[in-house]
């Protein structure tokens, strides 16, 4: 999506190795979401990075096209968030994040587009007040549309077109019937892009029923009301991103572990920000209705080791190379039978198994 957004600039120079650092500077969040992991976690570890160790990244995203300073907290609790925005600029990354907008101040956004925020993605989980507030607990949708506010008028009296900003609605059967209607939501929020997505990363039963999206190979009841938000989007000119809401076979997962990566708030360098919530390892997934216990991932710590030594490091080069195998078989299978039904029927190819921790997550499923 990020990509997406900066298409026109990335094709002025040079494309960087990696597309993508996901930087979390926090772990500690004023929300009590209902689809959060941490609803459940008594053992949650609440940590902040320190600017000290932030700038230990720094050298480091020469290579990077795009950090996105977000993690498993938010982001505008950090103290030094508007220091390291103006830190990553410094370096010339592309640099955002996505917030609840909770307590943004005038003063605080003045600051942040001073740093040079070139994104920030809003999270909303419905068009009402009152099934918003009931899903992200402490959030209340009317302070979301103030902060969104905050932000136009500074770039108006600034003459600014940045930051982006975009709407990203968290999908789950008790908001699905306002989707049609989100299009509009955005347009009237005074932006042109929205973002849908799936609850992915499930650990009860609330979060296990609330998912729309579904594994077995039938037609999904809610793809209609998806439909619909696209075709109200288009009407409105309206850019809206929807993810699959039924399982298919990729060969590698939309966080890229090639191009992208996520580092913690203590500096542990994983392929993505669902391999290594804080919690105690192992911690508990719901997958495809059964339940799980996942090790985190981690390859490497950012503050102590080496860029380069954790990248060639043997883990991380094998975990790269399943995803490889997949790849190739995929391109061998598809391409090769490009005229074959066998094409509609993810059930009839076999690819390699993805890494250990990978097999128990929904994204693998390309949801």
């Amino acid at each position: 999506m990020i990509e997406k957004i900066f298409s026109q600039f990335l094709q002025r120079r040079k494309r960087r190795p990696f597309s993508t650092w996901q930087i979390e500077l926090t772990t500690r969040c004023p929300l009590q979401c209902k689809m959060c992991i941490r609803s459940e976690n008594a053992d949650w570890q609440y940590q902040d990075m320190p600017l000290e160790d932030f700038k230990k990244i720094l050298p480091y995203l020469k290579d990077v096209e795009t950090v996105v300073l977000e993690g498993w907290g938010e982001s505008l609790l950090h103290k030094d968030l508007a220091e390291c925005i103006r830190l990553v600029k410094k370096e010339g990354s592309q640099v955002g994040f996505v917030t609840s907008g909770m307590g943004l101040t005038e003063n605080r956004v003045s600051e942040l587009i001073e740093a040079g925020l070139d994104f920030v993605g809003f999270s909303i989980a419905g068009t009402t007040p009152g099934t918003h507030d009931a899903i992200r607990v402490n959030s209340h949708l009317p302070d979301v549309l103030n902060a969104i506010r905050l932000f136009q008028e500074e770039k108006k009296r600034r003459g600014l077109r940045r930051p982006n900003m975009h709407l990203i609605f968290l999908m789950v059967k008790d908001n699905i019937h306002e989707v049609p209607a989100v299009p509009s939501f955005t347009k009237e929020a005074g932006l042109e892009e929205v973002i849908l997505t799936n609850i992915c990363h499930t650990i009860n039963i609330w979060q296990e029923t609330q998912r729309v999206f579904i594994w077995e190979h039938s037609v999904n009841q809610y793809e209609e009301i998806l439909n619909q938000a696209e075709i109200n989007a288009r009407k409105l000119n309206v850019r809206l991103k929807k993810p699959s809401l039924s399982v298919s076979n990729v060969p590698v997962c939309a966080e890229n572990p090639f191009g992208s990566l996520y580092i913690s708030a203590e500096g542990e360098v994983s392929p993505c920000v669902y391999l290594y919530p804080p919690l105690p390892s192992p911690f508990k997934r719901i997958f495809c209705g059964k339940k799980y216990q996942t090790e985190r991932v981690s390859f490497g710590n950012i503050f102590r080791d080496s860029f380069s030594a954790i990248w060639s490091g043997g883990n991380y080069e094998a975990f790269r190379n399943r995803f490889r195998e997949r790849e190739k078989n995929y391109k061998d299978l598809y391409f090769s039978l490009w005229d074959s039904p066998r094409l509609n029927n993810s059930q009839d190819s076999v690819l390699p198994e993805p890494p250990e921790p990978c097999k128990s997550c929904h994204k693998i499923l390309g949801l």
